[in-house]
């Protein structure tokens, strides 16, 4: 049960209450409902260490080597959006999972669930966008699936994909290894993805143009791992935005976080339809974004290596990693207050990749 809120801009809002007896939108937020999802029915069920780490993918090691593991399932509407496509978000999503784990990608799977009279050029674009994205992103789609449901049972087009990648010896990233000390690095504006979808969705205009940041991180990675060994743990904000990687990250390393939300880049159009909407770009989601802890001593040097890389020339300090309030992030607003930034309670933006 959830009362439900309806915005001028004519999409829902779920504001769940205590009682929950069924999924709601909320569970698939990357926030509050998520985690209680994970927390109370997921863990339990599926006890081991790999998946008690709560992390972007499952390193396991076979026979010497390092293997990333991961899977994803894209939902996103409108398929297809300023910036990418279902098709093109699936592989980068993907290969951003292994990335955060210091992997390099190699084999992607790719599975459709496909709704009864979707148009065939439909898929035929899609199947176009992904094996254009997985050649740039050098990694082959080798094993997969199809599925077809009843018209009215699917919405269109679901995509699923699991990455498998390789560690090199010497990178452990983790959200349970950030440090009193540490700096919180942040590649680049927030909210561009989210921003993007729902002004699709929704039939709205900007004065200027939004696109999606969808990317493939991977480069971007290798070259920040080749640049320091004291980065503790990699993120990219999607679902539930740069709020719940930061309170996943202190409480998996039982610290607090305390941000800059001057430091913090978001775009002016962004900002501006996010304060028209009621939305916090915080809890926004983005596909072409990743955020570091790393060592006090490394953060400058790191910043200014991934600034002269295209997908990290916004890069910035936006924080600190603190001894105080552990598992909480805090943030230092532009007027000198401070407020906590916490998990999202429902979902702001649903389907939204």
């Amino acid at each position: 049960m959830a009362e439900e809120i309806k915005l001028e801009a004519g999409f829902m809002c779920p504001v769940p209450i205590a009682a929950r007896d069924a999924v709601l939108l909320g569970h698939g937020s990357g926030g509050k409902m998520s985690a209680d999802l994970l927390r109370d029915l997921l863990l339990p069920a599926f006890q081991n260490p790999f998946l008690a780490r709560q992390d972007d993918q499952a390193i396991v090691d076979i026979n010497g080597l390092r293997l990333a593991f991961t899977t994803d399932s894209f939902v996103v509407k409108p398929l297809f959006f300023p910036g990418g496509d279902i098709g093109s978000l699936a592989v980068n999503g993907t290969v951003n999972d292994l990335a955060m784990g210091g992997a390099t990608p190699l084999f992607l799977s790719l599975a459709f669930i496909l709704e009864e009279g979707l148009p065939m050029d439909v898929l035929r674009k899609v199947i176009e966008s992904v094996s254009i994205a997985a050649a740039r992103a050098g990694v082959q789609v080798v094993t997969g699936d199809t599925k077809v449901v009843e018209k009215g049972s699917g919405d269109g087009l679901f995509v699923n994909t699991s990455g498998i990648g390789l560690v090199p010896d010497g990178v452990r990233l983790s959200a349970n290894q950030a440090q009193p000390g540490d700096c919180v690095i942040l590649s680049g504006s927030v909210g561009d993805h989210g921003i993007t979808i729902l002004s699709q969705r929704e039939g709205l205009a900007f004065e200027s143009p939004i696109e999606s940041d969808t990317a493939a991180l991977h480069t971007l990675v290798a070259e920040m791992l080749r640049a320091t060994s004291e980065i503790r743990c990699l993120r990219d904000p999607t679902r539930g935005g740069l709020s719940s990687s930061l309170n996943e990250i202190a409480a998996c390393s039982g610290v607090g976080i305390e941000l800059r939300e001057s430091a913090i880049p978001i775009r002016e159009e962004v900002q501006g339809a996010c304060e028209m909407l009621g939305l916090d770009p915080m809890y926004v989601a983005n596909e072409g974004k990743l955020v570091a802890i790393v060592s006090l001593a490394s953060a400058e040097p790191l910043v200014e290596t991934m600034r002269r890389n295209p997908l990290g020339r916004d890069a910035q300090i936006v924080g600190t990693v603190t001894a105080a309030h552990p598992g909480m992030v805090t943030m230092r607003t532009r007027l000198g207050t401070s407020r906590i930034v916490d998990l999202l309670t429902g979902d702001q933006l649903p389907r939204i990749c």
